[in-house]
């Protein structure tokens, strides 16, 4: 039985050719991106506001939204904020958290429930979700912290590992995808929660897998041709990792499908989010990722193999370089 193969044994793409112009377009969307978020801003959930949230979906057409605002506005709980989740007929409706104890959101929330099933008898609730505003400030602060230090981190075990043109290649491509994540959040306005943060720190790792992979080639290849000159080695080396990130990036962009069109609507942005990230992804491991690497000149001459007695298991391994030197 012959293996499917996306992608032939032989293929020989010029990715680098195009790769001003595609650098000129991710700098442009990601400029684009930061200024969404700049002029309109996230639609941030409970998690990060405080407040009372609460999803209704409706049975049959959905009122206007200024009706639903006059109705929720009438139970007396301040002026509501009102956002479409997931489909045409489900809102979200998100209310300032009363001062008090744990009894006065309680008896709160009950009330904006049953405000809002007498103000519209066909319509379905969910349950209150409640958050302070002091854990919400909390919340911001960690999950910036924790976004930030991720990919400090990775930068830096990529810087290390390989070469300092590396980590720089791989902190842009980080910024590239992050920012874009962000830019879609803010051009959907779809609700920016925890969950959100979730899916930025796995699009954070499954990036980074991608990097290592097409990375380590290309070490593999600037110690086997070091006549080569870098942007042939470059197109070689995503060439030979081709079929590895069609084939991740088809596996995922299914599974996530499938759970975008029928998982639940508490993980809608979770997963809009991831699968955003993966074409993203894919996009920069083919012309993201090394377009750098020309510009800040890496070559066999720049790049030294690090031979120690902790990476070759104690004995110093002697190879011959192109004047037949031994190193």
């Amino acid at each position: 039985m012959r293996l499917l193969k996306l992608v032939p044994d032989d293929t020989n793409i010029d990715f680098l050719r195009w790769r001003k112009v595609a650098s000129f377009m991710s700098f442009f969307l990601v400029v684009v991106s930061i200024a969404l978020v700049a002029v309109k801003g996230l639609n941030l959930g409970v998690d990060f506001v405080g407040g009372q949230s609460v999803r209704v979906e409706f049975a049959q057409e959905m009122p206007p939204i200024d009706e639903i605002r006059d109705k929720v506005g009438e139970i007396g709980l301040g002026e509501p904020t009102i956002q479409q989740f997931g489909s045409d007929k489900a809102i979200s409706i998100r209310t300032a958290l009363p001062e008090g104890d744990k009894s006065v959101a309680e008896r709160a929330g009950q009330q904006l429930v049953s405000g809002i099933q007498k103000a519209f008898p066909t319509a379905t609730t969910g349950s209150v979700e409640t958050v302070s505003g002091k854990v919400s400030g909390e919340l911001i602060r960690t999950g910036a912290i924790s976004l930030g230090l991720a990919i400090i981190g990775i930068s830096i075990y990529i810087w290390i590992r390989f070469e300092w043109q590396f980590g720089v290649g791989a902190l842009g491509r980080l910024f590239h995808e992050v920012s874009l994540t962000f830019g879609l959040f803010a051009v959907t306005q779809m609700q920016f929660d925890l969950n959100s943060v979730a899916a930025l720190l796995t699009i954070v790792g499954y990036s980074l897998n991608d990097t290592i992979v097409v990375y380590d080639r290309i070490r593999e290849n600037l110690k086997k041709y070091r006549k080569m000159e870098i942007v042939p080695l470059l197109n070689l080396s995503i060439n030979e990792t081709l079929s590895r990130t069609v084939m991740t990036t088809l596996a995922m962009v299914l599974a996530l499908g499938v759970l975008l069109l029928f998982g639940p609507d508490v993980i809608f942005g979770f997963t809009a989010a991831m699968l955003f990230g993966v074409f993203i992804g894919g996009y920069s491991s083919v012309l993201m990722s090394t377009p750098v690497l020309v510009w800040l000149k890496v070559g066999p001459d720049s790049f030294v193999p690090r031979t120690s007695a902790a990476m070759d298991g104690g004995e110093r391994v002697a190879s011959k370089t192109d004047d037949g030197a031994v190193v």
